[in-house]
């Protein structure tokens, strides 16, 4: 794979990656542009994505017109991951040279304000005149138009790059690589995208570069997206013009270092040499840049992670589903390569957090502080799959020895290797040919898309084309107000699992959308005289939108917006609650406690934060007690907005993971207690709390603990209850003057009560089995016995029939008992029995006695047990078997 360096022009060159990307966002910002930082990688409020996967996700809602810009021109470098699509699955990563779960986009956004003309002109400047990157190595491709639907070429943009560009480095490309879509239905438009051949000169002069645009060429590979957004798609896949039209640009920032570095891959330069060279370090292996396996292990580490620190700090921790296992599969994925061909048997990506760190502490901060976190997290996660690859190793081997008939291993048992113990099926597929044995790998794929088509409709979702009565952006008035006189703005219906939604977007609405941890608000719009009622409030990205299981025909007229006023205060407590609690926690566990999650309803509260180790009684008692205080004193809440960096400046705590705008809203009980950047609604003073009561303190994840507590209505109603519990205790216990010893006493003298029915319980079973052994018979020379007996328990039972073997030889023991109802057989048979007349104590279980019983059971040959619902049964059991003998 790996080939010499293509020589740009730039020997001189030694431009870093850092100022790589700084030259990008000086050059924009000298057009105009407002630099803004990069979104969490993590997605909130957007039910179509998992993960930040372009640079345009954080600004869908100015392309839709449902928010405002900050400026009409922007630019910045935005976290992205991707994992599934075109040539970025993931078991692809790290086998080439220039694809990524991770990257960064650089990006600028014209909202409304340039188009075509300069957007293509700036592309050009920057990549020739500031980087220098030699014209006769770029390709530009433009869209040829589609006639089936109706999309004409773009000749703007062929006329803008004729005038800059040859014509025989201009390609025309199809809807497929030059048709940009946001998704099956949304904004979308053409693109023009500039390609960079780095083949060396020999290679190029034999074919010319045009030729190997987008034809999958390692060394042709594209750097610049140029996206024109112009219309938006429809549901029914028609095409609508936007009302105003936006440039949308993307660069990878990866292969755009490669290509003014001089590099033959992404990996060579500075972006992941220092944690190539970390991983050499610690494995005492050298990175040789090929095709060979412990090559593509160091891409893999070096890429995944990034993925997995990224993300990690922004917010999502690993875990089974949804996002969190997808971070979890990468990780996962990053430690078979080391175990497998790095030799490494211990935790590796870990060690690599500090230099990843370092590297990114000017553009993306919140790793750098974050460190100590990210790295347990992420120690504790390898540690524990390293258990599991040990455990999927073993059931190799045995899958191995099964299959040495069949010289095939299983597609079912491939896939399980996969979904249980994280075998990649190329990882499979290498241990059976060293074993020379095949993989069905047909019954592999089977499995594989089962499971996909299962993921898919869990999570399927059907969702209409807006139905747009009036044009407007919405207002939120519910931190003020919990009526408004409103008007429908939009409205849809949506299906998922089968069951059938309506959306309703509000000019002007006091609804709370879930966010931050705090549930949506429920309630009702009254239209005229018919009432809708609201089941939920949610974002889809700025968008609030309220949910109702029926709407009325006609949403025209003047709409009465009710929020349900006792649930959200409830709520409304619980959260500010939360913010006193944030802050005792860092009193009594220290400054390094930080929220990780949180749950905000009108039952209770759900915290999650970053420490490491179980609360003790006494730190949760004096968490309570802070809290409690704070309550008591009656302290103003304080709900200011101020500029974010005005509200750092003052100390206020912000959430990592969360997106901020420039205006921020600040809640401050007491300036020397809690300052929090928050979104939530909340109390004006804190004694409207009334007491908090922590319910349960756990384990979420490694370095994560969850707290569940509960304060207000809720908190009395766990007090009372909990309260009339202590007296009716007490009153059962004669009310003791010492509650605590009574019921310590009476443990006690459960205890010896217990010994002692045990005790005369074994002497009752020696004297049954006793009088079993008078009444044996013998048939066909094995001796029967065959009784119902009358026994304490079901375990009794078997013990009687064990013991009788040991008084017994050539046997067939059936023993019954009716047992609190409940019918009870136990069949015993000795291994000679078993062996001469080919009896099996579970078959006759299965076979002969369930049936008589109304039940089932089953066992070994030689002793198998059955309940059932029909007592009177037992007698016909014992007679079925004794016939047999």
């Amino acid at each position: 794979m790996k080939a010499s360096a293509t020589q740009l022009g730039n020997e001189g060159n030694t431009l870093s990656s850092a100022a790589i990307r700084q030259l990008f966002l000086d050059f924009f910002k000298s057009k105009g542009h407002t630099i803004v930082p990069s979104a969490p990688i993590v997605v909130k409020n957007d039910p179509t994505l998992l993960f930040t996967n372009a640079g345009m996700n954080q600004f869908k809602d100015y392309f839709l017109g449902n928010g405002a810009p900050v400026s009409n021109r922007i630019a910045d470098t935005q976290k992205c991951l991707r994992v599934s699509g075109k040539h970025n699955d993931l078991e692809e990563v790290g086998v080439d040279t220039y694809h990524h779960t991770m990257f960064e986009m650089l990006g600028n956004w014209s909202f409304g304000d340039y188009f075509k003309k300069e957007a293509i002109e700036w592309s050009w400047e920057l990549l020739t005149q500031v980087y220098k990157i030699p014209v006769d190595r770029l390709y530009v491709s433009v869209f040829e138009g589609d006639e089936k639907e109706g999309l004409p070429a773009s000749t703007i943009a062929l006329k803008e790059w004729q005038k800059i560009v040859a014509p025989d480095h201009i390609v025309f490309g199809n809807k497929k690589d030059n048709f940009w879509e946001m998704g099956d239905t949304g904004p979308c438009g053409p693109c023009s995208e500039i390609h960079v051949d780095m083949r060396p000169d020999d290679e190029r002069a034999l074919v010319p570069g045009h030729l190997l645009v987008n034809k999958d060429n390692p060394q042709v590979i594209e750097i610049w997206n140029n996206v024109f957004m112009q219309y938006n798609r429809l549901k029914d896949g028609s095409l609508q013009p936007l009302p105003a039209q936006h440039v949308d640009t993307g660069m990878g920032f990866e292969r755009l270092v490669r290509v003014i570095q001089g590099k033959s891959s992404n990996y060579d330069t500075d972006v992941f040499s220092g944690t190539i060279e970390k991983v050499a370090a610690i494995t005492h292996q050298t990175y040789t840049a090929g095709d060979d396996k412990m090559s593509i292990a160091f891409r893999v580490l070096a890429d995944h992670i990034r993925a997995i620190s990224f993300t990690i700090a922004d917010g999502q921790l690993p875990s089974n589903t949804g996002a969190g296992y997808v971070i979890r599969r990468i990780l996962r994925r990053a430690v078979r390569y080391y175990y497998s061909y790095l030799s490494y048997k211990q935790p590796l990506l870990f060690q690599l957090v500090p230099v990843l760190a370092t590297q990114f502490e000017h553009v993306f901060p919140e790793l750098q502080q974050q460190q100590d976190f990210v790295t347990k997290v992420i120690k504790e996660e390898e540690e524990a799959f390293l258990r599991t690859l040990e455990k999927g190793l073993k059931k190799m081997d045995d899958i191995i020895a099964n299959a040495t008939a069949t010289k095939m291993i299983d597609g079912e048992a491939a896939f399980e290797l996969l979904d249980t113990y994280g075998f990649p099926i190329d990882l499979t597929r290498l241990i059976a040919a060293e074993n020379n044995i095949t993989v069905d790998d047909a019954g592999f794929e089977k499995a594989l898309l089962a499971q996909k088509n299962r993921s898919r409709a869990a999570t399927a979702l059907d969702t209409g084309d807006w139905t747009i009565l009036k044009e407007g952006q919405v207002n939120f008035v519910g931190y003020d107000v919990l009526t408004a006189q409103t008007e429908v703005l939009r409205y849809r219906m949506v299906t998922s699992k089968g069951k059938t939604l309506y959306q309703i977007v509000l000019a002007t609405t006091p609804f709370y959308a879930e966010s931050g941890g705090q549930i949506g608000d429920q309630g009702t719009l009254q239209i005229g005289n018919e009432t809708i009622h609201i089941i939920d409030t949610k974002k889809e990205n700025d968008l609030i939108i309220h949910f109702a299981e029926k709407i009325i025909d006609d949403l025209s007229g003047t709409v009465t917006a009710t929020v349900h006023a006792e649930k959200r205060h409830n709520i409304t407590v619980h959260h500010s609650v939360t913010h006193l609690m944030h802050a005792a926690l860092k009193q009594v566990l220290g400054n390094h406690v930080a929220q990780k999650g949180s749950l905000v309803n009108d039952e209770q509260l759900r915290f999650d934060f970053s420490h490491f180790a179980k609360m003790s009684d006494d730190e949760i008692t004096a968490v309570e007690k802070i809290v409690n205080q704070k309550i008591r004193e009656n302290i103003p809440v304080v709900i200011q907005s101020m500029a974010k960096e005005d509200a750092i400046k003052t100390g206020a705590t912000a959430l990592f993971g969360e997106k901020y705008g420039d205006t921020v809203r600040v809640v401050t009980i007491d300036p020397n207690y809690s300052i929090e950047l928050c979104g939530g609604t909340h109390v004006g003073h804190t004694g409207e709390i009334g007491f908090f009561k922590i319910k349960s303190e756990s384990a979420v994840a490694a370095g994560v603990r969850r707290i569940e507590a509960v304060s207000g209505i809720a908190a009395e109603v766990l007090i009372q209850a909990a309260f009339a519990d202590v007296q009716m205790v007490k009153s059962l216990l004669k009310n003791p003057s010492n509650t605590g010893k009574a019921i310590e006493t009476l443990q006690a003298e459960n205890n010896s009560l217990l010994k002692r029915i045990e005790s005369l319980e074994a002497r009752q079973l020696v004297g049954i089995r006793n009088e079993l052994l008078q009444k044996d018979s013998i048939i066909n020379n094995v001796t029967f016995v065959g009784e119902i007996i009358e026994v304490p328990s079901a375990d009794g039972l078997k013990k009687i029939a064990a013991d009788l073997k040991n008084h017994l030889h050539d046997h067939v023991v059936v023993l019954g008992a009716n047992v609190g109802g409940k019918a009870h057989v136990v069949i015993g048979i000795s291994d000679t029995v078993v062996a001469a007349k080919n009896l099996d104590a579970g078959k006759l279980i299965k076979e002969v006695v369930s049936k008589h019983i109304n039940g089932g059971g089953g066992g070994q040959k030689n002793l198998a047990t059955a309940g059932g619902q029909n007592p009177s049964g037992i007698a016909a059991c014992i007679q079925a078997v004794k016939a047999l003998l």
